[in-house]
């Protein structure tokens, strides 16, 4: 599970945001919604510890993560923090097969290379294992983005605007495979979106205003 109380940040003295405290348990979905602006990219930063908030807490798992070290931060969030990110961030040289056996040899020293081909059948693409990631559809990336996120088995799973450059069936198909893994995973899921198509879809979510 994850939640939050009394989150604030500030690029610079003129803007400060103040955040919603939230909560999302393990298993659940969570949509965090809001104009252009508002901060909901910010947002999931700090809540995988890629920015440190100003003050608050965010706590998963029961470890406060703005208490952490840098280098705690880095190693709790590989082990415990998955995230699918707006364009997917690829080792180019690398084939896909080969891009999730690295992220699980970076949190945890080994490859896992079994679980990486079980959640490639899982998204319908085990046949795109040995391509490199250049050589597949925006679709597919983002399955395998999904794939890569859930291969530390995350206590906690953020995606940061998943549908955006996707087709009417391949956003409803995202969101049902990030909906059904994070399940199957037992992973709070919290996603961020301005996609009017997937806000319908769920009845908990917060508005940043």
């Amino acid at each position: 599970m994850i939640s939050t109380k009394n989150l604030r940040f500030s690029y610079s003295k003129d803007k400060e945001f103040i955040f919603p405290d939230l909560y999302c348990e393990a298993g659940s979905t969570l949509l965090i919604t809001g104009d252009s602006g508002k901060g909901k990219t910010t947002y999931l930063h700090i809540l995988a510890g890629l920015l440190q908030p100003k003050a608050g807490q965010i706590i998963i798992n029961k470890t406060d993560l703005v208490s952490l070290s840098e280098k705690a931060t880095d190693a709790f969030r590989g082990k415990n923090i998955g995230l699918v990110f707006q364009k997917s961030y690829f080792i180019a040289a690398l084939t896909v097969l080969e891009n999730l056996e690295m992220s699980s040899w970076l949190a945890t020293g080994k490859k896992h290379s079994k679980r990486a081909k079980k959640l490639l059948t899982q998204l319908g693409i085990e046949n795109q294992a040995t391509k490199l990631p250049a050589q597949l559809s925006i679709g597919q990336q983002q399955r395998v983005s999904i794939a890569r996120a859930l291969m530390n088995e995350p206590k906690v799973l953020l995606a940061d605007e998943p549908t955006s450059s996707l087709d009417d069936k391949n956003a409803e198909k995202v969101i049902d495979l990030l909906t059904s893994l994070s399940k199957e995973y037992n992973a709070a899921l919290l996603i961020v979106t301005h996609d009017n198509r997937i806000k319908e879809k769920f009845i908990n979510k917060i508005t940043l205003v």
